[in-house]
This record gives structure tokens, C-alpha cells and sequence, in this order.
């Protein structure tokens, strides 16, 4: 006895559903596995004084910097600085000599850097410094020299910070809910910060919001 076409139409909605979720899946995984390895470059290195739950006290040894200044609303800002700083790093920039690298020399004078992590945000007064950790292989002599007069490299000395990390899409609202937690923690436990907060991003824009890693970062004194 042959199924009714009511039937057979109802099996192969319940195929074109199943396939559906199976793309989806397939979809959310290769996201996932993407931000991962987008994400998985050389990180600045730190020391952990303690942890407590999302926050932790952390010694950052001296540094060397791009940045750039960036005028506008912050998500703009950071838009317009990255697209400055990756400009030098993948090769708008003058060589104080011919190096070998992992990533390709474009020509005799300009070379890629390897991308790092996290790339920060940080207002002062109207406008946003943005800024790039340059790879520890690098000297201040030695690191290749930006052709933009935009892109500015500074030496930081050793530094310590209070930092909190959350996952999610960075917005407006996290970003405010999370400063205001990390300076009841500093003010809690006597700590004296030093500046404005900083906003720090490690991952490429279409990580998946659980698997993003964001902080809000406050030097503190010793």
C-alpha cells in the first residue's frame, strides 16, 4: 500500500529540515574553528599575580607599540585604526634592512609582520589611540618603520594591570557594565589605577559571541 501524498509531503519536510540542521552545524563549526585559528597568533605576554573569578592582576614586561590616533564614535574609531595599523603590518613600511621571516617579503624595503593579539582601544580626551603589540622578536632598531606619519611607534616599560574578560559582541553596554566591575574591584581591594581604561579584542570579526575573548584593562601602580 502506497504512503499518501500528505504523508510523503510530510517526510520530505522533516528531510529538508534535518538537512537544514545539518548545514547549520556545519556552518557554526567552521565559524567556530575559523575565530579559533584567526586567533591563535603570538599574544603579549604577561605574568599572573592572582586571579580572582573574570578578573586578574597581571605584569606586562616593556613593549614595543603602534598606534594610531583616530577621531569619531569608538566603533568607527577602531574600525578606521585597524585598517591603519594592518596597512603597516602587511607591508607599508620601510626596512632598516632585508630580514627573513615566515610571512613573504613583498619587496626589498617593505615586509609583512605577523599579526598579534589583542589589538586595544584606549579614549583620550576626544579621540582613540589604537594600538597593536609588535611581535617580541623586534627592537625598537631593528622593528621595520611605518611609511604612514599616522602610525607611531612607542617603547612602553614595564607595566601592571587590572584586567576583566568577557565573551560576547563588545558593545556600548558590556564595555560600560564591565569598567564599572572592574573599578568596584580596584576600589574594594586598595589598588591605585593609573589612567583611562583600555579595551582589549583578540579575536577577528566573525568569531562566534561565546568564543570571543574581550577586556577591559586598567594599569594600576605597583
Amino acid at each position: 500500500m502506497s504512503a499518501s501524498p500528505k504523508h510523503l509531503l510530510k517526510n520530505q519536510q522533516m528531510l529538508y529540515l534535518k538537512m537544514l540542521i545539518f548545514i547549520l552545524a556545519g556552518i557554526i563549526i567552521l565559524a567556530g574553528l575559523a575565530g579559533n585559528l584567526m586567533s591563535n597568533v603570538e599574544q603579549a605576554d604577561y605574568k599572573l599575580i592572582r586571579s580572582e573569578a573574570r578578573i586578574e592582576i597581571r605584569d606586562y614586561p616593556p613593549m614595543i607599540l603602534a598606534e594610531v590616533e583616530v577621531l569619531g564614535k569608538r566603533k568607527e574609531a577602531i574600525r578606521e585604526g585597524f585598517q591603519k595599523l594592518a596597512n603597516y603590518i602587511f607591508g607599508n613600511n620601510t626596512s632598516q634592512k632585508k630580514m627573513k621571516m615566515t610571512a613573504p617579503v613583498i619587496n626589498e624595503s617593505s615586509e609583512k609582520m605577523a599579526m598579534t593579539a589583542p589589538v586595544t582601544q584606549e579614549q583620550y580626551l576626544d579621540r582613540w589611540k589604537v594600538r597593536f603589540v609588535i611581535p617580541k622578536k623586534y627592537s625598537l632598531e631593528t622593528v621595520p618603520k611605518p611609511n604612514s606619519k599616522e602610525v607611531v611607534l612607542i617603547s612602553l616599560d614595564a607595566r601592571r594591570f587590572a584586567v576583566i574578560r568577557f565573551s560576547g559582541f563588545a558593545n556600548d553596554q558590556s564595555i560600560k557594565k564591565h569598567i564599572e566591575e572592574l573599578k568596584a574591584y580596584i576600589l574594594v581591594e586598595s589598588l591605585q589605577p593609573i589612567g583611562n581604561p583600555s579595551l582589549a579584542f583578540y579575536n577577528p570579526p566573525w568569531t562566534l559571541p561565546f568564543l570571543r575573548r574581550n577586556e577591559v584593562m586598567i594599569e594600576i601602580s605597583r
